[in-house]
């Protein structure tokens, strides 16, 4: 059994006070934005307007931006082999090439980070990339992997007990329900729900072979830096990992996992009610999604031992960069701090 801290939260603080209200307003949103999707048979765009105020995680006003949130409804879909990348796909970044002394200080708060050209593989700017850390959910980016190794999108598990009580952060999950490895991926990718995380993890295989299966595969990519105790990313001094080996993690994930990709940009789903669940509304906890024009995914995470993390995509005029950030407490200011001077430096 993983133990758990009693104190710990796998969100911003202020995502955490904010997240009820929201949702309730959310909910009702989103059940007229269902009925018309049923009744006219096409996609929905939900579109924001207004004014961002990023306040703690302030930022240059070029780069700040309202997002106009992607909307999805979780359907059925017919099932897929299972997902077994090329051998060859394993990414690589050569730090050894990258002059640290020579980049510019950009006061970041983070205690690591990197950046990277996703195109060249080239290392854009870098801050003790390989000093280990507590990951927060980012864990849940090897999780989601991990699983759609193991299951098509459409296998069905059944929620455990231990699953259903995973806190603080959750989709609201409960014992004996059922959902679709693709519901679950949304519940764990965008509400970063520990409880959807949890239930991937021991409703495929037992949760010691799913652990066992995440540090294997972590092997496999060669991140010399990580071990996973923990599906969710609960705070565990034996889960750990660093800004380079999140690096090649994501950019393996990008190139390999389409279906991860897709739902790590989507800003608000609707899981429809069925048999076995009710209806859930998850909502991505990336606000870099929001602020940042061009920003296309990836995963938050935060617990008091870890900071916030941050691990981010985004493209401009045909370039495609990759952030990471461990130990920040402005993760969104520091990310687009960093974005910024990776776009601003020359291809």
């Amino acid at each position: 059994m993983l133990a758990r801290s009693p104190v710990l939260a796998n969100v911003h603080p202020r995502e955490r006070r904010n997240d009820r209200g929201r949702l309730r307003r959310r909910r009702h949103l989103f059940a007229l934005a269902l009925v018309l999707l049923v009744t006219v048979g096409c996609g929905v765009a939900v579109r924001a307007a207004g004014t961002v105020t990023l306040g703690l995680f302030s930022a240059p006003k070029s780069s700040v931006r309202v997002a106009a949130p992607g909307f999805a409804v979780v359907r059925p879909a017919s099932a897929r082999p299972l997902h077994r990348p090329a051998e060859e796909a394993i990414p690589s970044f050569n730090l050894a090439a990258f002059d640290t002394a020579g980049q510019a200080g950009l006061g970041l708060h983070a205690r690591s980070a990197l950046l990277v050209d996703l195109d060249s593989n080239r290392v854009l700017w870098a801050k003790d990339p390989h000093l280990r850390r507590a990951p927060a959910s980012l864990t849940k980016l090897m999780t989601a992997l991990v699983a759609l190794d193991l299951a098509s999108l459409d296998t069905r598990v059944t929620v455990t007990g231990e699953a259903a009580a995973a806190e603080p952060s959750r989709l609201g999950l409960s014992a004996g329900q059922v959902l679709t490895v693709r519901e679950l991926l949304y519940g764990a990718l965008l509400n970063s729900g520990n409880d959807a995380a949890f239930a991937l993890a021991d409703g495929i295989v037992p949760l010691d072979r799913f652990l066992y299966l995440m540090n294997r595969k972590a092997a496999y990519l060669h991140l010399r830096d990580t071990r996973f105790s923990s599906p969710n990313g609960l705070t565990d001094p034996d889960n750990y990992t660093s800004s380079y080996d999140l690096a090649v993690l994501a950019a393996y994930l990008l190139r390999n996992y389409p279906e991860l990709v897709a739902i790590a940009g989507t800003r608000d789903a609707v899981l429809p009610a069925t048999d076995g669940h009710p209806a859930f509304y998850p909502h991505n906890l990336n606000h870099f999604l929001y602020v940042y024009q061009g920003a296309t995914g990836l995963k938050t995470g935060f617990t008091d031992d870890a900071g916030g993390c941050l691990v981010a995509t985004a493209t401009r005029g045909g370039r495609h960069l990759l952030l990471v950030l461990m130990g920040s407490d402005i993760m969104f200011g520091d990310g687009v701090r960093l974005m910024d001077t990776g776009f601003s430096a020359a291809p």
